[in-house]
């Protein structure tokens, strides 16, 4: 495969990789094929090739994780918060040692670049060091009364968790809720997608050889209706975390409102960008391909709605292309490449269908707008210049390689463009005005805004989001929240 700028070779189609690991669930300290004889089949989405099945839960299988979460809490909750420590300190340090070995995994089954699936390796394992950390000061605190009595605030692991994880970020988004949940104290079962089960097992191992006692952590896969449908009904789990769609969000935070219990809930967004007159175009729009081309766009927060000033917008579109042409596209695993295919064609065949809209309604392809040829799921890096406001991709997510631009004149008309729709994860603006920039820090209605750069979450700060894009927040202070619950003790030192 060439790794030129802008180009691309059709990749010639693999056998099944040596490499990629056996999948099986982990119950109760214990690998597992389940106790039924359902698979499900696992693709490169770079070459179409087929990896290896990944087993699906049945009711029993559920139920067994559910008892070992049972138990698992109990035993874990009893830990001396030092020794839960170090447990959680080896299995960060196991993470970083083996973070090739995973990245390359995690290319083969979801298709980002190497260099990106390496490094979300090694942030997950600091965002388990920052949790970790976080756990050992859920401080409570003494309340002053009056004499012959102490009133307390006690802070206490909430209890067994249910987590469900997307394939997008095959570490990063089962490790918020495990870093979270046995940080605090909890037990877990988590659903991880059998899109990309490999990570998640590699992920598991390392808290097992870490010595999490088992039961801690449970991991399944399994038709997702069924799996939510059964444990978040289970009166063992006491909390949901759930990363995903806004519509599977709903659905969930649903049942989870049938039986009282808390949820967080990370949903996805339609991230605005503004992009005002005081700037550099060109290096705006350098920074605004690198967030938009991470991951090929397959990013909750990535950004995806691109309104730019009328007085630098013909040149930031110009600098655009030429830096959408420039990333390198093809197999993650080939060197050089900086952009790798989407994860599944249902998801390269929505961004072909809003793109195709656009276009339909007068939206001019600067450049992309098409598939790659050959095996896999590989689309051009995409830039739509006069997108009219009717355009179904102005309203609905891309989540893939796909940059709409629009002009705008007056920076309140873009603000009330940004906050029409009703997302409100993350947020971009690009000024050096100290006036436009509290400006927009009090008109985004987003929970992460970001100014001159479109970076990510960190472990040290919360994600989350306003609106439709969900409730709760993962990562800072604020980030064991949720897995924790409050209990007031007051006693009277005589009766």
């Amino acid at each position: 495969m060439t790794t030129q700028p802008g180009s691309y070779e059709v990749p010639e189609p693999v056998a099944v990789p040596t490499d990629y690991p056996t999948l099986a669930m982990h119950i109760d300290g214990r690998w597992t094929d389940g106790s039924g004889d359902r698979r499900e089949a696992v693709i490169n989405p770079a070459t179409g090739a087929r990896l290896g099945s990944v087993p699906l839960a049945e009711k029993a299988d559920l139920d067994a994780a559910l008892a070992a979460a049972a138990r698992g809490y109990r035993i874990w909750r009893d830990t001396p918060v030092e020794r839960r420590s170090r447990i959680l300190r080896r299995a960060a340090d196991l993470l970083r040692e083996r973070a090739p070995q995973i990245g390359r995994v995690m290319t083969l089954e979801q298709g980002k670049a190497l260099a990106e699936a390496v490094g979300e390796v090694q942030r997950v394992a600091t965002l388990l060091d920052w949790d970790c950390e976080e756990g050992r000061r859920a401080y409570g605190r003494i309340i002053p009364t009056g004499p012959g009595e102490t009133l307390t605030v006690r802070r206490e692991p909430i209890g067994p968790v249910a987590a469900f994880t997307p394939w997008n970020f095959p570490a990063g988004s089962p490790m918020r809720k495990i870093a979270a949940a046995l940080s605090a104290g909890c037990s877990i079962v988590i659903k991880a997608s059998e899109e990309v089960p490999a990570t998640a097992c590699a992920l598991v191992r390392c808290f097992e050889e870490a010595g999490v006692p088992a039961g801690v952590l449970n991991l399944v896969f399994g038709v997702p209706a069924e799996v939510s449908e059964h444990l978040v009904a289970s009166p063992t789990i006491r909390f949901v975390a759930f990363t995903g769609s806004v519509p599977v969000g709903k659905k969930l935070a649903g049942l989870a409102a049938a039986v009282m219990k808390p949820t967080i809930m990370e949903l996805g967004g339609h991230a605005p960008v503004i992009i005002c007159d005081d700037v550099d175009p060109a290096a705006a729009a350098a920074a605004c391909a690198r967030g938009k081309y991470t991951n090929a766009g397959q990013v909750c927060t990535s950004p995806s709605r691109f309104f730019v000033h009328d007085s630098i917008h013909d040149e930031f579109v110009d600098a655009l292309v030429k830096a959408s042409e420039a990333v390198v596209v093809g197999d993650g695993l080939a060197p050089g490449v900086q952009m790798g295919p989407l994860a599944n064609e249902r998801r390269r065949a929505a961004v072909r269908r809003l793109v195709d809209d656009a276009r339909d309604r007068g939206a001019a392809v600067l450049t992309g707008g098409e598939d790659l040829p050959g095996p896999g799921f590989f689309y051009r890096p995409t830039l739509l210049a006069d997108v009219p406001a009717d355009a179904e991709i102005l309203r609905d997510e891309p989540f893939g390689p796909v940059a709409p631009v629009i002009r705008f004149r007056a920076l309140d008309d873009a603000i009330a463009q940004a906050n029409a729709l009703p997302y409100g994860l993350a947020a971009y603006g690009f000024t050096h005005r100290a006036d436009t920039v509290a400006r927009l820090t009090d008109a985004f209605e987003a929970g992460i805004l970001s100014i001159n750069h479109v970076g990510g979450s960190v472990p040290q700060a919360p994600s989350g989001g306003f609106k439709e894009s969900g409730h709760g927040r993962e990562g800072g202070s604020e980030g064991l929240d949720g897995y924790l619950v409050t209990k007031r003790v007051s006693h009277r030192l005589a009766i």
